[in-house]
């Protein structure tokens, strides 16, 4: 079990069924987290996208 960093609900996710690097919503508070680590499971907040104004 591992906790959002946003909200710290609990979110029910394994280890196996996500790669280091995947966006995952928050269920409880929609928030985008990365998976920084498999082992132990840990989430990040996901870095926002910036606007590309083709510059």
């Amino acid at each position: 079990m591992v906790h959002c960093p946003e909200c710290d609900a609990e979110i029910d996710i394994e280890p196996e069924d996500v790669d280091i690097g995947e966006i995952i919503d928050c269920p409880e508070c929609g928030a985008e987290l990365e998976v920084i680590n498999d082992d132990p499971l840990e989430l990040a907040l996901a870095p926002e996208e910036e606007e590309d104004w083709g510059e």
